[in-house]
This record gives C-alpha cells, structure tokens and sequence, in this order.
C-alpha cells in the first residue's frame, strides 16, 4: 500500500448510513450495497484487494479461510461482541489483528430478553394469532392465564456485560437475581445478586433461565436433556446468547412433557432460518436474532469497529483487540 494512500477497507455487510460515511472519510470502502453473504471462497478473493476487513458474524473466517487470506490483510475489525465466527488462533498464527464491539450492545441485547421472557411467560404468540384471526370471542377470569414475571427468581447463566444489563432490567421487575458465571463478580458488579459456583446449583432454583454466555467449547450444548431436567417444573427458558447453546430436540422434547413452560428464543442452532420444528408451539416466542438491532446500538457497533480500525493504522493498538 502507497504510504500516501488511504487504506482499503471491504465493509462485508450493509450498516448505517452515520457508520459509512465516517468510514469514507479515512478510507477507500469496498461496500455491500446488496447486503449479501458472502462464501469462504468469496472473502478469500476479495482479500486479496483490501487492507483490512470489517465483517459481521454471518461472514465465517474458519482455519481454512483464516490460512488463505491475502497477506495484505493487516486487521479484522468485527462489527460484533461475539467472535466465534472467526477462528482466533489460526488468526493469531498469521499475525492478523481481531478486534470486536463490546459494550455497546449489552442493554439493547438485553431488551430483547425481557420482550422474550414477557412473551413467553404471558403467551404473546398465542394471544396475538388470536386477535389478528378473529378468533378473540369470549373472555372469563381462566382466559389466557400465563406466568407473572415480577418478584419470580431468574438464573442468568454468564454474568458478562449483557448478563448484568439483563440482572439490571430484572431488579426493575423486582426479580430475585441468581447467576453462574466464570467467576464471582465484584459486590459492586453484582448489584445484591446471588452467585452460584456450580451450573446444578444455579438451575435448581431457576424458575426462569437466561442464556447470556458466549459460544465456547465449555458451553457448547449447556442446555439438554440432562440440564433442562434440573431446573424446576414448569421454568422458562431465554436464550439472546447463541443457538449451539440449546440442544433443539432435547427443548422440544422438554416444552412436550411440560417440565419447560415455554421458551423465548432469539437465535437458532441454524440460522438465518432458525428450526421450524418450534413453528408448532405456541408457547415458543420467537425472534430472528435482532439482539442488538436498534438504530442507536448499529451506529454505535460501527463506530466501535471504526475506532478499532482508525486505532491500527495509526501505530496504536486497538481499544478491543481480541487477537
């Protein structure tokens, strides 16, 4: 690269319009005006044009894309907190920078898994078919009886920066917080929460689940068969983290016997598409994986990665650097 010239960068997917016009001013941008996926073999080809990429988590850069970008490729600039789409180490081993947006998204995140947890304890998919199909024709004090949220005990599994914005929104519903995480939180960070050093422990008290734990070889299928039998009869589950969290069959095997009331569910072991074997049950409440989809946290989100980009190529190192 002409030392006088600006950088290139290939902004993967379509972000907002704040986000590429300050990206324009300091680089030359490969943009996405289609917003499409692209393959492994695709990012491999377009490396060998650009400087540095900034990608979402639908872009996959396994180990065998990781060793077959361009060595012109200097930063992989995530526009996301999660990086399992991204192989690290093979990454590392070529001397690529990672960085990642955390902060930014935590209580938009969260916001989801209160709509969740709200839906699916009070039967918004059922109710909302209802009165949009003309079926509302009659009420008494049994009609549509769903679980009260307010003062119910909430196991949060991953007491990260979302884990405590989501513990934050339960206090406000003057829910009695539990969590299990990596380790014990500071009592400023805990914020009167009570932790758990064991998972058994957190989900025998957990009458409703939250998943907000990132996707590791350690938390890969934490919900099962197996787990989901720990927690109370009759708990709910919410999962805004990832979908190889949950394994799906063993869900639906425990929303059939009725030992899971219901569940809220924002990401899929598949996506984009999710599993349409929960289509049938009205008391799954289903989201596309729009954790952070709010105009104020993609701006944010986008002039994080932008920070951590502007960063690099100014000889610093960048704020959110993961590899």
């Amino acid at each position: 690269m002409n030392s006088s010239a600006k950088p290139v960068v290939w902004i993967t997917r379509k972000l907002t319009d704040n986000t590429m016009a300050r990206a324009a001013q300091k680089y030359e941008v490969i943009d996405n005006p289609e917003d499409r996926t692209f393959t492994g073999d695709e990012i491999i080809e377009l490396s060998r044009d650009v400087d540095a990429i900034l990608p979402s988590h639908s872009e996959v850069i396994d180990a065998r894309v990781s060793a077959a970008l361009s060595d012109r490729i200097k930063i992989i600039a995530n526009h996301s907190v999660g990086t399992d789409h991204c192989d690290l180490k093979a990454l590392g081993a070529r001397g690529i920078v990672v960085t990642n947006t955390p902060d930014v998204l935590s209580d938009a995140t969260a916001e989801i898994g209160m709509l969740l947890m709200l839906g699916a304890a009070r039967r918004a998919v059922e109710g909302d078919r209802m009165v949009r199909t003309g079926n509302w024709t009659s009420w008494s004090p049994s009609f549509m009886v769903g679980t009260q949220v307010s003062g119910k005990r909430i196991g949060i599994i991953g007491m990260g920066r979302v884990g405590q914005s989501m513990a934050k929104f339960c206090r406000g519903f003057d829910m009695d917080v539990h969590y299990f995480n990596r380790s014990k939180l500071t009592p400023e960070r805990e914020a009167g929460a009570t932790y758990h050093d064991t998972l058994e422990s957190l989900l025998g008290v957990s009458q409703f689940l939250s998943l907000n734990c990132p996707n590791t070889p350690e938390t890969i299928g934490i919900i099962n068969a197996r787990t989901l039998a720990l927690l109370p009869r009759g708990a709910i589950l919410v999962n805004t983290a990832r979908g190889v969290l949950v394994i799906e069959d063993d869900l639906i095997e425990a929303l059939q016997s009725g030992h899971i009331a219901a569940a809220g569910l924002d990401c899929f072991q598949v996506e984009p598409g999710g599993n349409p074997k929960f289509a049938p049950f009205d008391n799954v409440f289903m989201l596309p994986h729009i954790g952070s989809a709010t105009r104020e946290t993609r701006d944010a989100m986008g002039a994080r990665a932008l920070d951590n980009l502007d960063a690099f190529f100014a000889g610093k190192e960048p704020r959110d650097r993961v590899a």
